[in-house]
């Protein structure tokens, strides 16, 4: 029987495990927690709510659909949905500033945004990235 696996095999995959589990801790490390979360039905607004409060919102969607949002221990998730796969159930807790749930049958979209150390426009302490004429 042939050894398909060689040890240069072994040091690419290793290399490669290594080098996405940098770019994970990176991107997480540098991810602000946000204050509110938006909440769209078919791309308009319909409500903002603070993550510090715990509670559950229902949201009437698209075409009588419904969902509902639950927020717990400044995480935000879905809860119960009216759509027939439920995949936004399945999508975890959001925290992070810029994360989303979204119900696509439904047409909804969760946003989490306003970081708590964010400045003006988002952008940090000292407001914002470039100005260009």
């Amino acid at each position: 029987m042939r050894n398909y696996i060689k040890r240069n095999d072994i040091i690419l995959i290793s290399a490669i495990l290594l080098i996405s589990l940098v770019f994970t801790v990176i991107l997480y490390k540098g991810m602000r927690n946000g204050d509110r979360i938006t909440v769209y039905v078919d791309n308009k607004t319909v409500g903002e709510y603070p993550l510090e409060s715990d509670g559950t919102i229902v949201i009437e969607g698209y075409n009588g659909g419904h969902n509902t949002l639950s927020v717990e221990n400044g995480y935000a998730f879905m809860s119960d949905a009216s759509c027939p796969d439920k995949l936004c159930m399945h999508q975890g807790r959001i925290s992070g500033e810029g994360q989303l749930i979204v119900c696509l049958p439904n047409r909804v979209i969760i946003k989490v945004t306003g970081g708590k150390d964010s400045g003006p426009e988002g952008r940090g302490e000292g407001g914002y990235d470039a100005i260009t004429e």
